[in-house]
């Protein structure tokens, strides 16, 4: 402990207040002004995607409803939640649910999207299962949910790009797939050659995070830990962790999308 000329209760005691004020620090001050200044920032966004040509104006409005909503309605029952495990198994499989819903809906609108389902849970599981089993994460509500939540998200937007691009590659150059046809390729290998190389640039965005942490950004993981008291060392090992498990289960998941886009499983 660092001298400072008091008595060794009085250290103790000044640096008991140290740690507190770190736990007690916010990432975020909520001020009288916070409602205006996020229904400002919203409205923002919106005004510049439909000023701008880019057709999500709306999207901007009703994306930030949702989440003001949803958060609402997840702090009011986490608690609960992270108490039971049958309520843990089950936010879980809602979490999972909702990303196969959404990520199918963005490669197409058809039920054949329901095959998200496929890749979110190949890229989900094998990687939770592994820190489960290596004891890097506890079976404790508090842990799983946060870091399935994690791998899910993660799954659900490699997925969703992956799948999105690999349907408008081989729909834009289905003359480029049938010339591959006719030259002997088998039907599967024949998609392959020509959605592959663009879907795979749905890794890129995982690849960058990864790459450049700590350099460009310092993601919610650290700075949550440390403003919770931490130590920087501890941050940083529970970032690299999460950072390499959601690199690992997003290869995993495009790796599965671009097969069943291959396969014609995806039908817009």
């Amino acid at each position: 402990m660092r001298r400072t000329g008091l008595g060794p209760a009085a250290e103790i005691t000044a640096h008991h207040d140290r740690l507190l004020d770190v736990r007690n620090s916010s990432l975020i001050s909520i001020t009288p002004l916070l409602p205006a200044i996020l229904v400002a920032l919203c409205l923002m966004g919106a005004v510049v995607a439909r000023l701008g040509g880019l057709g999500h104006g709306g999207a901007v409005v009703r994306a930030c409803l949702r989440a003001a909503a949803q958060l609402l309605a997840v702090s009011a029952v986490i608690t609960w939640v992270i108490a039971s495990s049958p309520a843990v198994a089950g936010f879980i499989l809602l979490m999972y649910g909702v990303a196969v819903f959404t990520a199918g809906r963005r490669i197409t609108s058809g039920r054949s999207g329901l095959w998200a389902a496929v890749p979110i849970a190949a890229g989900t599981a094998p990687v939770l299962a592994v820190l489960l089993a290596g004891g890097v994460i506890s079976t404790a509500g508090i842990v799983l949910i946060p870091v399935s939540g994690i791998l899910l998200g993660g799954c659900l937007t490699a997925t969703a790009l992956a799948g999105r691009r690999a349907v408008d590659e081989l729909t834009q150059r289905r003359g480029e797939v049938e010339a591959a046809l006719a030259l002997g390729f088998m039907p599967r290998d024949a998609a392959l050659e020509i959605c592959r190389p663009a879907a795979a640039q749905a890794l890129l965005p995982a690849l960058d995070q990864t790459r450049t942490v700590g350099l460009v950004t310092l993601p919610g993981a650290f700075v949550g830990m440390v403003l919770g008291g931490a130590s920087p060392i501890q941050a940083g090992i529970v970032q690299l962790v999460v950072l390499v498990a959601l690199l690992a289960a997003e290869a995993v998941a495009v790796l599965v999308t671009v097969d069943l886009a291959a396969r014609g499983r995806f039908v817009r």
